[in-house]
């Protein structure tokens, strides 16, 4: 079966290497490419200019998107380069500081997911404790560990050669191959992937199940307020709309984080099988695993403004150059239509 589904690979990766199909290869990762880079500039210029998506949470999506913007504009063009073309024309320094900034920003664009899911664990599960357990300092201090702990993995044992240790590969000179020793494959694997991946699942089961248990409440609150029931009506509205928002921003960062397990999980499996298996893995498998990976810092601005009414404004004020305009403050209320936004200015 795996020689099989290996014949398969082969023949795909065939077709795509004659002169007409490279070049639409190259246009559709160049859109890739651009997708990647134009959205995550704009969730990152949305954060930087409107007030209300200055939270503690989208300090972490800000950095996420930094590192996703910095994927598509420093790691994806070199890549599609060796895809395309099979060969690597940029020398062997390059391609260790290749490799280093690959290994770096897709790890920091992973950690960054997790801290993400922490944050909504204790938004939804502990609300009590939040504003303590998630103050500006913490926030800062993880944003700088999700930079500095990729940083450590990548550019010191890849630039030191100790990632290569033991391997006994030749390799061409015109190659950019990235090959691990068992050691660093398991190491890295575990730190960069597996370990921020046990992370998200056990805060978005215990967000589900607190996302349910509240979800009762809300019913319970509704047939309340629809019977006339209780002095403070507003109290319970407001606080209806807010167990209402979280649960939302936790089913769209669950949907998120489906994503990546869906599009780094083949090749991070691959990546820690591979030295057990002597290297034996096809460039091409290799290719599409990473590619996938790749895809999931496409994707994350465009499941932001997807889910996220802010967001969705924010995106659609910014490309229509309307945060020129009057009347499109940093301060405004995103969360309400043009419609309501009118109603309320004539209203003041």
């Amino acid at each position: 079966m795996f020689k099989l589904n290996l014949n398969f690979f082969n023949t795909i990766y065939s077709f795509f290497m004659s002169p007409g199909s490279r070049i639409a290869l190259y246009i559709f990762i160049i859109i890739g490419i651009f997708c990647t880079v134009v959205g995550n500039f704009l969730v990152v210029l949305a954060i930087a200019y409107f007030k209300q998506l200055q939270s503690h949470t989208n300090s972490f999506v800000m950095s996420l998107a930094v590192a996703d913007f910095l994927v598509g504009l420093v790691v994806m063009p070199y890549s599609m380069v060796r895809t395309v073309e099979g060969c690597w024309h940029f020398g062997a320094t390059f391609c260790h500081l290749h490799s280093s900034l690959d290994v770096m920003l897709c790890t920091a664009s992973i950690f960054h997911l997790s801290c993400i899911a922490f944050d909504r664990y204790y938004a939804v599960c502990n609300p009590l404790v939040y504003s303590f357990k998630m103050s500006r300092s913490r926030v800062a201090l993880l944003i700088v560990v999700c930079w500095a702990v990729p940083l450590l993995i990548s550019f010191g044992p890849i630039l030191l050669g100790l990632h290569k240790l033991g391997v006994n590969v030749s390799l061409p000179e015109n190659v950019c191959v990235f090959l691990v020793n068992r050691v660093y494959a398991v190491i890295a694997s575990l730190v960069a992937f597996y370990l921020p991946m046990a992370t998200m699942l056990f805060a978005y089961w215990k967000i589900y199940k607190a996302a349910k248990r509240q979800a009762m409440q809300i019913s319970a609150m509704e047939a309340q307020m629809a019977a006339g029931v209780g002095k403070d009506s507003s109290k319970k509205q407001k606080h209806r709309n807010s167990m209402r928002r979280e649960r939302k921003a936790a089913k769209t960062l669950g949907i998120i984080m489906g994503v990546f397990l869906l599009f780094w999980l083949p090749f991070f499996t691959v990546n820690i099988v591979d030295p057990f298996i002597d290297y034996s893995t096809a460039g091409v498998i290799w290719d599409v695993f990473l590619w996938l990976g790749y895809v999931n810092s496409s994707l994350n601005p465009f499941l932001y403004g997807f889910f996220n009414r802010s967001f969705r404004r924010a995106f659609l004020m910014i490309m229509g150059c309307r945060i020129c305009l009057p009347g499109s403050a940093p301060g405004m209320d995103l969360s309400l239509s043009r419609k309501d936004a009118n109603e309320r200015t004539e209203n003041q």
